[in-house]
């Protein structure tokens, strides 16, 4: 049986070959910030010592828990869920550089850091200022091209790869027209969107275009209004910001399209 820490215990137990789980007792926040951080800290480097990895499970909601276990070293890797409800998994490991070093200390800062999403799409233009947009699969509305942006990808380059992907065109992404932020919805958390000109092309672009059919439909150019019957609210008012911008009347910056 697993002893279960009590008072201001520090509990190490062992789950794997070379790894372990640490715990503490409730008696912990009876400490001040830095009596419990020195606490922990003593407890990880004990157990690194003896396991290659050492990592902590903390209730999403118990921020004081989640403060102690950061600033003792250990990295915020990733959320459990299981029938007792949410748990955030941090984790140090033997070789990692320790926070008095530059690299561990910026290590750590960027696990629990806010991390926004980005998403790139691209205004592409016919000769009669119809725009260029996308009947997806996994939804009703259509949609500007583009898609989200891979961790460590620049977005310009992004959005180009995202509509030779999606829809076998090469075109470069050229001015950033508009940043629009989108708040959370729909099981989404919130992002940033970021479209960029794509340019005025003749209208027979769409015929040689080669969709991927797992995430395309239908690709198209549609007015103003057409946009508005067929894509959602804030993609309407996104793309009508966009139009704006290309003709340097509008808002740079929108939160759902309106600026």
């Amino acid at each position: 049986m697993t002893e279960q820490p009590t008072a201001v215990a520090v509990v190490v137990e062992t789950t794997s070959d070379g790894a372990a789980r640490i715990s503490w007792g409730p008696g912990l926040r009876e400490l001040s910030l830095t009596e419990a951080i020195e606490t922990v800290t003593a407890g990880v480097n004990g157990a690194l010592e003896e396991h290659h990895r050492v990592e902590a499970h903390v209730h999403v909601d118990d921020d004081a828990g989640l403060r102690v276990a950061t600033w003792s070293g250990l990295r915020r890797e990733g959320v459990r869920r299981d029938a007792d409800g949410e748990f955030v998994v941090l984790a140090r490991l033997a070789d990692d550089p320790p926070l008095t070093d530059g690299a561990g200390f910026r290590a750590m800062l960027n696990s629990f850091l806010p991390r926004k999403r980005a998403i790139g799409q691209m205004l592409v233009r016919d000769d009669a200022g119809r725009v260029l947009m996308c009947r997806l699969t996994y939804k009703k509305d259509w949609d500007l091209p583009g898609g989200v942006v891979e961790v460590g990808e620049s977005p310009r380059l992004a959005t180009a790869r995202e509509l030779a992907e999606e829809l076998g065109v090469d075109i470069p992404a050229g001015k950033l027209l508009l940043t629009d932020w989108l708040p959370p919805w729909s099981g989404w958390d919130d992002a940033v969107c970021l479209v960029f000109d794509g340019g005025v092309h003749d209208a027979s672009l769409v015929d040689g275009m080669v969709l991927e059919a797992r995430e395309i439909r239908e690709a198209a150019f549609l007015t103003l209004d057409e946009i508005q019957e067929r894509a959602a609210d804030f993609t309407h008012r996104r793309v009508a910001a966009t139009l704006a911008n290309a003709g340097d009347t509008g808002s740079a910056y929108t939160e759902s399209g309106h600026p």
